[in-house]
């Protein structure tokens, strides 16, 4: 259950503080605007050798009433950037985390 409503969401990610405006087209659908807030930090991964390498996770979180529909293999463009989604994250809470790939 979430603890905002959709409209104090919307106020969270808003474009005019630390959201940004992405266009989330789902498979066979038409494309939509959607505000979130985009991160796409370094983590170290082991592959198994005695270097670890650092690689990027890029992840996107917004409203779960703009994704309710979201699935693997969707397709969003953040900053002219295209991403395929991989995983969807709803948290209950009303908020849903998009980990996405790269195109």
């Amino acid at each position: 259950m979430a603890v905002e409503t959709a409209d104090e969401l919307a106020i969270f990610f808003a474009v005019d503080d630390f959201g940004v405006a992405a266009t989330y087209t789902p498979s066979g659908g038409s494309p939509v605007t959607v505000n979130g807030i985009f991160d796409n930090e370094f983590f170290e991964a082991d592959a198994g050798g005695t270097v670890a390498v650092a690689i990027q996770q890029p992840r996107f979180q917004c409203r779960t009433s703009d994704v309710a529909s979201a699935a693997e293999g969707d397709a969003i463009t953040i900053n002219s950037v295209s991403y395929i989604i991989r995983v969807v994250q709803p948290d209950g809470t009303g908020v849903t985390t998009l980990v996405l790939e790269e195109v």
